[in-house]
């Protein structure tokens, strides 16, 4: 029947690996779903383009961009499927910045292919919607998709790339700690003596003022944590 087929979701397998696209396409295939497939960012956006998609599996590692990247740039545009990221990097800072970057699942490679139906199969029940685009927290809020902060009264306060991300960071984690490594993922081998990370904490104070100090709390020992309850439009 033409029409139920239609109405059966559409996943596209982005990976650089024909055996693993292969792979991960047949043990969809018998579950029904529609398949894309596509081996970098190129063929990506060519299946985005030709075809509506509600989930992507996204290796971070395409030969032609970052997967990481890619995600971000997608969720912008307001592409509002699933995604699950696949990447062989073990790395929790890989999975936090991932999740923190728009991605709804992260798997590491080698993987067994009925665990990633399992959660293409629990997403898609689920459903992801919309993407956010702006976080409340206290009086402010933060425009996650033209990247800048909003003070009392809709006031525009500009933040640099690096206050964004560090900012961004904090209110996806909004209660609990982060630490320096998980606020600056891209120096994380030096994070722990980075004193710029300081400054740019204290930056981000002085323009939440007058809230800055009650709302960017260090935590001895663990980092740095956003003290307040953060909802999400």
């Amino acid at each position: 029947m033409p029409g139920a087929a239609a109405d059966r979701p559409h996943l596209l397998i982005a990976d650089d690996d024909p055996d693993i696209r292969d792979l991960v396409a047949a043990q969809l295939a018998r579950e029904g779903y529609r398949l894309s497939a596509a081996g970098d960012v190129a063929g990506i956006r060519a299946a985005l383009a030709a075809a509506a998609i509600d989930l992507i599996v996204l290796d971070l590692g395409l030969p032609d961009g970052d997967g990481l990247m890619l995600c971000r740039e997608l969720r912008a545009e307001g592409y509002g499927g699933a995604i699950i990221m696949v990447t062989a990097r073990d790395s929790a800072i890989d999975r936090v910045l991932g999740l923190e970057l728009g991605a709804d699942d992260y798997l590491t490679k080698p993987f067994e292919p009925r665990e990633l139906t399992a959660r293409i199969r629990n997403l898609l029940r689920r459903g992801t919607g919309t993407p956010a685009r702006i976080a409340a927290f206290g009086r402010w809020r933060l425009d996650l998709v033209k990247r800048r902060l909003l003070a009392p009264g809709d006031n525009v306060v500009m933040l640099s790339t690096a206050e964004f991300d560090m900012l961004s960071r904090l209110v996806h984690a909004a209660g609990r700690p982060l630490s320096r490594e998980a606020l600056v993922p891209t120096r994380a081998a030096t994070a722990a003596f980075d004193r710029t990370i300081d400054n740019q904490i204290s930056r981000l104070r002085q323009k939440l003022k007058p809230d800055g100090d009650d709302l960017i709390l260090t935590v001895r020992g663990q980092g740095y944590m956003l003290a307040a309850t953060t909802t999400f439009a």
